[in-house]
């Protein structure tokens, strides 16, 4: 059985995407961000499915971002065995496409994109010499995997570190015949990795916003609509049905309030304004104090 040392985490740039796209109206280019932002978590999500369920003896390290001589790198998927480490990194993109030496071209829309197989090579340099600077000697052999089988690709090149759609299923077949045994060396190894996971990139592309110009509400975590009173202590949300209590809504909220504006101090007044559909002040001031630490004494103070 394979084990798990790093749980997949949702980027902070598409937590953010997500708060802002139910909140405001998004720039095309932000929403096509966005876009890709979400469609590219949702495959790693599906491959993640397919590697819990392997059966051979390895280590899975779920989303890591790298740096090495000062160039960062993010590799969706390390596989650590006995003797070989696998970079596996995942596509979700769908409709027709065809290969054109260094990049592919929608049929359709005719959007160039540059080739990922490139980009992959290029992680595989940088993380042969981070191992080579941590002391460690393995085989790595890198895969692109193309997850999505609404996904074609014409002129295809002939390469066997490319997994198309219809190739998934054997390349999990593979994973699991591979022969491994694990050691402290191995824990070792996926541990300093781990440490060294930077989390996510420091200069990510945001759209501009600030606390004025987006709408206030409770949003709710299925779907994305804003939630609506359905009693003193419940709300509901109006497009699912699904009923959240109003302490646990309160709480969602401040986390978004605090990953949107981080130079912001978290206040009654702050949230009271920022929740909106929560009526009564006091509920607000009681989750908070139950919930986090109040500094401070009076109109100055705040919660941490």
């Amino acid at each position: 059985m394979p084990i798990l040392r790093k749980k997949r985490q949702i980027p902070k740039e598409l937590r953010i995407l997500r708060f802002l796209n139910a909140r405001m109206v998004l720039l095309d280019q932000d929403r096509r961000n966005y876009f890709n932002a979400e469609k590219g978590f949702e495959g790693e999500t599906k491959f993640d499915l397919l590697t819990e369920k392997l059966v051979s003896n390895c280590i899975v390290i779920n989303g890591l971002l790298l740096k090495t001589d000062n160039t960062f790198y993010q590799i969706d998927t390390v596989i650590i065995f006995q003797k070989l480490i696998y970079l596996i990194d995942v596509k979700n993109f769908e409709s027709d496409y065809q290969f054109e030496g260094k990049h592919l071209k929608h049929i359709k829309t005719e959007k160039i994109i540059k080739d990922p197989y490139i980009q992959l090579q290029r992680c595989e340099t940088l993380f042969r010499q981070l191992l080579q600077q941590l002391g460690f000697s393995f085989n790595v052999e890198p895969f692109l995997v193309y997850i999505n089988p609404e996904f074609t690709m014409y002129q295809a090149p002939h390469n066997p570190s490319i997994i198309f759609p219809t190739q998934v299923d054997r390349f999990i077949k593979t994973l699991n015949k591979m022969p491994s045994k694990l050691n402290s060396g191995h824990e070792k190894l996926a541990d300093l990795l781990i440490s060294m996971d930077i989390g996510d990139y420091p200069f990510a592309q945001l759209p501009s916003y600030d606390f004025e110009q987006l709408e206030k509400g409770v949003i709710s975590p299925c779907c994305w609509t804003f939630m609506k009173p359905l009693s003193r202590e419940r709300l509901i949300c109006p497009k699912s049905g699904l009923i959240e209590k109003v302490d646990s809504a309160v709480l969602r909220s401040v986390e978004e309030f605090r990953i949107l504006f981080p130079d912001r101090k978290i206040t009654t007044t702050e949230i009271y304004n920022w929740c909106k559909v929560i009526k009564s002040r006091r509920a607000i001031m009681r989750i908070l104090l139950n919930n986090y630490q109040l500094c401070g004494k009076g109109r100055y103070s705040f919660f941490v």
